[in-house]
């Protein structure tokens, strides 16, 4: 009999442990998602955007069939090199309305981190409804997120030293 597959978290459990992260962090609505972006004090109208989670197909983003009952997206950013060393090459970025290209990659998986099938070009990454050990799994690369910005702007942990 096979192992019974771990819990998958849902979306406001991720979004909660995030939130906890830093007190400039803060969750809103964007572009038919819920966002968390750090903007400590509300300096900027939004802030940068530190990660993302999506419930549904787009019109231009239908590729990990988002549609399916129970299937999410949480997606975030990661350093260049980071996603060279876990994902391979930076794809390139797509024409308007497309995504990227994902040899080796099946952007539907459930619970396997890949390259974001619109924004891997920009070096974020993508899982699909992931389980509670996936998601601690990737706690460093949530930091190293919380780090990164429009050219590296300062770092929650570090703009409170």
């Amino acid at each position: 009999m096979a192992a019974a597959r771990p819990r998958s978290l849902a979306p406001d459990e991720i979004l909660g442990e995030l939130l906890g992260l830093d007190p400039g962090l803060r969750l809103e609505p964007y572009w038919g998602e819920r966002a968390i972006f750090y903007n400590p004090g509300g300096a900027a109208p939004l802030g940068v955007i530190v990660a993302a989670i999506k419930d549904h197909d787009g019109p231009n983003d239908r590729s990990a069939r988002l549609s399916r009952a129970g299937v999410y997206r949480f997606a975030f950013g990661i350093r260049p090199e980071t996603f060279v060393r876990l994902c391979g090459e930076i794809p390139a970025r797509p024409n308007k309305g497309g995504v990227v290209a994902l040899a080796g990659y099946d952007p539907a998986r459930i619970d396997e981190l890949m390259p974001h099938p619109v924004y891997g070009w920009m070096s974020w990454v993508q899982i699909l409804t992931p389980t509670a050990p996936r998601f601690r799994s990737l706690r460093p690369l949530l930091a190293e997120s919380l780090e990164l910005g429009p050219g590296e702007v300062a770092a929650p942990h570090r703009a409170r030293r």
